[in-house]
């Protein structure tokens, strides 16, 4: 799944620490995610999208190919 974490962490001029610090996981979660090896909880979801103040939709990018996930 792809999502817009980097760009909207580079937006707010954050780390991917001071992110994961955030949200109350390891930095390795925020590159895994960043990167598409590791799909967000939902509750990681919301927090994600509480912190930059969005819907989780805008934040994750659901592809067709995510179905079978």
């Amino acid at each position: 799944m792809q999502t817009r974490i980097q760009e909207l962490r580079k937006e707010k001029k954050i780390t991917q620490g001071e992110l994961a610090d955030a949200v109350n996981v390891t930095r390795q979660t925020i590159i895994s995610l960043e990167n598409g090896r590791y799909n967000a909880s939902l509750i990681l979801a919301h927090k994600i999208a509480q912190f930059f103040e969005i819907s989780i939709e805008e934040i994750f990018i659901f592809d067709k190919e995510d179905e079978n996930l």
